[in-house]
């Protein structure tokens, strides 16, 4: 378990983000002079992750040379290429699935800028028999998954259209948002299509937790961005620019 593996979503189109992304991926968007895949790759460098699949799509040769130029920061570094179609979430890993290997893995979305300690959500995975599990915060969102006294997964909520999806008969739920890292083991892709096509893994946790179990990992504690859109970004930056 020496060399742990990770996965990072690199593939998105970016929309919220332009025009910063008319002529580059998500993941080359700088916050303070440093793209957002350095941004990841380090972290999860850190945390003792050294062997990485990230997949592309937008602009992706731009991806690929800066790996090459920067010597894949001495880790091992695979691709996963989504040139041709991207796959969202759920369809994205389950093309990567021949990489990903036998051990559980973490997940982690580029736009993320967290002081998570993701050996430490890694190992929580690894000492309880879930099929996943998800770092969770309290914060305001559109989208919640709801999680029983037990911080199992039991369901879902949309704000907006007040659609809800219940798991099962709890009616002591909480709502969490989902911070866009998880640890997942290999056992996910029987729960997905058998046809690559795109999907969201959220569709997954919600089919799968009929199930198994998903366990909430919450970290309010930690310092936490999700720079999708221009003016987290600015915040972010902000934030950085103090603490350092």
């Amino acid at each position: 378990m020496n060399s742990k593996t990770a996965m990072i979503f690199a593939a998105g189109l970016g929309t919220r983000l332009r025009p910063l992304t008319l002529n580059k991926p998500k993941a080359m968007v700088e916050v303070n002079g440093i793209p957002l895949l350095e941004r990841a790759i380090l972290k999860l460098k850190k945390d003792n992750f050294r062997r990485l699949i990230i997949n592309i799509h937008h602009f992706g040769h731009q991806i690929l040379d800066f790996l090459q130029e920067k010597n894949n920061f001495g880790i091992e570094i695979i691709i996963s290429d989504e040139r041709e179609q991207i796959l969202e979430t759920g369809g994205g890993l389950l093309k990567a699935m021949p990489l990903l290997g036998d051990n559980p893995f973490l997940v982690y979305n580029v736009d993320i800028i967290t002081n998570n300690n993701l050996e430490q959500l890694y190992n929580f995975r690894l000492q309880t028999d879930g099929l996943a599990t998800l770092a969770v915060r309290k914060r305001a969102t559109s989208r919640y998954l709801l999680f029983d006294e037990n911080n199992v997964l039991s369901g879902w909520k949309n704000i907006k259209t007040n659609k809800v999806i219940f798991l099962n008969d709890s009616n002591r739920l909480q709502q969490w948002a989902f911070s866009g890292i998880h640890v997942i083991d290999p056992k996910i892709f029987e729960y997905m299509p058998s046809d690559l096509s795109k999907f969201s893994i959220i569709d997954t946790y919600l089919t799968a937790g009929k199930n198994e179990k998903i366990i909430a990992f919450p970290h309010d504690e930690d310092y936490w961005w999700d720079v999708g859109k221009p003016e987290k970004l600015q915040e972010a930056a902000e934030f950085l620019t103090k603490k350092s």
